[in-house]
């Protein structure tokens, strides 16, 4: 535990490597952050299931439509995962 600090070998991260680390780090708050308002919106459904508000409902499953297809095309979420959420929140709003 203590030696986790030290690193094996003393040899500098070639300039390519530094600019790769920085770019992921940036892109994993833009995906952290893109992630956050799809679950709020996917909350704002489910609140709104529960209320048996039809006219929120069918707004909120319309942004999370929205948001869903968004995140698969910037590549933060697999096609299947978006088809998978928006199926089952489809079936929620045809039961209610």
């Amino acid at each position: 535990m203590a030696e986790e600090g030290k690193t094996a070998s003393k040899k500098k991260k070639c300039p390519t490597a530094l600019k790769r680390m920085k770019q992921n780090k940036a892109q994993n708050l833009q995906n952290r952050s893109f992630k956050s308002r799809v679950r709020t919106a996917i909350r704002a459904f489910e609140t709104a299931f529960s209320a048996k508000d039809k006219e929120k409902m069918q707004a909120a499953l319309s942004s999370v439509y929205s948001l869903m297809d968004k995140g698969v095309k910037k590549g933060v979420y697999n096609k299947h995962k978006a088809a998978r959420t928006k199926s089952r929140m489809t079936l929620l709003q045809k039961s209610a």
